[in-house]
């Protein structure tokens, strides 16, 4: 006779894939006929925007497009002119599990982009991109929580009483931000606007019953030249706040908010070349964690029914550590001339890899880094470098850790002897988890009843527990129950006596 038993089902999200993809784009373009020829490529800055990303089966798709604008130096004028160009681009990740119904987290990065000029009117531009991915699949969970009837066939049962710390919401938001920032000029004219990027943040977020409560900031970096040609770098921060949606997290839940550009607009507003109107569609991706309580039921047994059980393994996640790791750099990027002054400094994320040292994992990130800087002969020169900055982290060797950097803040860079010292601080924001296999019964049935085709059963049993034996495992295999046990050896607790023989009395 099958058993009844009371069920219980773990709704969450499986992350089935987790990657930085690196991938590079080229593409040629023609100089615009209202542009003057290009003497000098002096430097590309660029912004890398979120299109589309898609779940399909067994695969995660990701559009976007890189905005560059290419700053060159024109033949017979000075000061700098700049070429805009649009390259799109397209990625897919393995996702093993995945299926459509499953939701793309995307995180698009340029890390690097640079520009050849092929002839006075022609150029090709080379991006390198980093793109992270996050596939995740909604999945049911079916566990076992114990008989529900079980004084109806003399049933004991052991149960697991614990946690599972789950992904138990993927949503996101998009939203659009608009404002104004008026440009400061030393000279008293109006400069006008070579570059501009914009890095939304979220800086709080906060779970208020099924609203996800986020706020951040705008990061506003912009390269203008004054109409005697000088350079200057001005940045602006702008707040925003939003809410999303969550119905399936309590208010305990731990909340990871990542906002991603979609587009982005900068230009002087009309009447007024002073005031810059900034304009971005933006898309909030939001990760909820939390602990989700649970009973499994781990084994059972009757007293007076024989009973064929059918177990299988639960995987339970335990949070091991969420920590924040900011790793200050200081360093010197050699230049080989002489550097008089710092126009601007910028600063790109790469791919985070990880690599395991005994119980240590050390964390490495790639950083770009780019300064524009003027040399003994004003003129403007651009330097790149590519920094590994690491952490270092103490993580089980079965544990999972899954980490991304954000660089708060603003890179501070400075004239030194032999080139540009820059000091900068990357933040590592980690996340370990454990996952323990619980065996958990799915399915019982009764057999026949105990001592059918015994000649004699004894009513009591003397013997020794062996080494690492439980009271459990006693009462089970003599199909008796522990607190008859405990009872007719006048034992208060369930830790075994050591060396001491047991009476274990039989149940009839």
């Amino acid at each position: 006779m099958e058993l009844e038993f009371d069920r219980d089902t773990i709704i969450s999200y499986k992350t089935v894939a987790q990657m930085t993809l690196c991938q590079e784009e080229t593409q040629e373009s023609i100089v615009p006929d209202a542009c003057p020829d290009i003497l000098r490529i002096v430097d590309v800055c660029g912004q890398a925007t979120l299109s589309g990303k898609q779940a399909k089966e067994g695969m995660a798709q990701v559009t976007g497009m890189v905005r560059a604008c290419i700053l060159y130096q024109p033949e017979g004028g000075s000061g700098l002119r700049r070429i805009e160009v649009g390259l799109p681009f397209t990625c897919q990740a393995e996702a093993p599990g995945l299926t459509e119904a499953g939701t793309v987290l995307a995180s698009p990065r340029l890390r690097r982009a640079e520009a050849r000029a092929l002839n006075p009117r022609k150029v090709l531009l080379r991006v390198d991109l980093a793109v992270d991915i996050i596939a995740c699949q909604p999945v049911e969970q079916p566990i076992c929580c114990g008989v529900a009837n079980p004084e109806e066939h003399n049933v004991c049962q052991r149960q697991y009483q614990g946690e599972h710390y789950q992904l138990c919401a993927v949503q996101e938001k998009p939203f659009s931000f608009s404002d104004q920032v008026r440009l400061q000029s030393s000279s008293g004219e109006t400069p006008s606007l070579l570059a501009a990027r914009a890095q939304p943040v979220c800086t709080e977020s906060k779970l208020i019953g099924a609203k996800l409560i986020f706020k951040g900031m705008v990061e506003l970096d912009l390269l203008l030249q004054e109409p005697g040609g000088g350079l200057s770098a001005s940045h602006e921060s702008m707040p925003f706040s939003q809410i999303i949606e969550v119905p399936q997290a309590g208010e305990e839940g731990d909340c990871q908010v990542e906002i991603e550009v979609a587009a982005f607009r900068c230009e002087p507003a009309p009447g007024d070349d002073r005031e810059l109107e900034i304009s971005l569609e933006l898309l909030a991706q939001a990760q909820v964690r939390c602990h989700r309580p649970l009973t499994l039921l781990q084994d059972l047994y009757s007293t007076s029914h024989l009973m064929e059980a059918e177990r299988e393994n639960q995987s339970l996640c335990r949070l091991g550590e969420q920590s924040v790791r900011p790793q200050a750099v200081r360093e010197l990027l050699e230049t080989g001339e002489m550097v008089r002054s710092i126009v601007d400094a910028r600063l790109a994320l790469g791919q985070v890899t990880q690599n395991r040292e005994g119980n240590e994992l050390v964390l490495t990130a790639d950083v770009w880094i780019t300064v524009l800087y003027l040399d003994e002969n004003e003129l403007v020169q651009c330097i790149q470098r590519s920094l590994p900055v690491t952490c270092r982290l103490d993580c089980a060797e079965k544990a999972r850790c899954s980490c991304f950097c954000i660089c708060p803040g603003e890179v501070f860079a400075a004239p030194a002897a032999g080139g540009v010292e820059v000091r900068f601080t990357v933040e590592f924001h980690c996340l370990t988890t454990e996952t323990a296999a619980i065996p958990a019964v799915t399915s019982a049935r009764l057999g026949e009843a105990r001592g059918v085709g015994e000649e004699v059963r004894p009513s009591v049993v003397l013997r020794l527990p062996a080494p690492g034996e439980e009271l459990w495992d006693i009462a089970k295999a003599h199909g008796t129950t522990m607190e008859q046990i405990l009872q007719a050896n006048e034992l208060e607790a369930d830790i075994l006596p050591a060396g001491r023989m047991l009476l274990i009395p039989s149940t009839r």
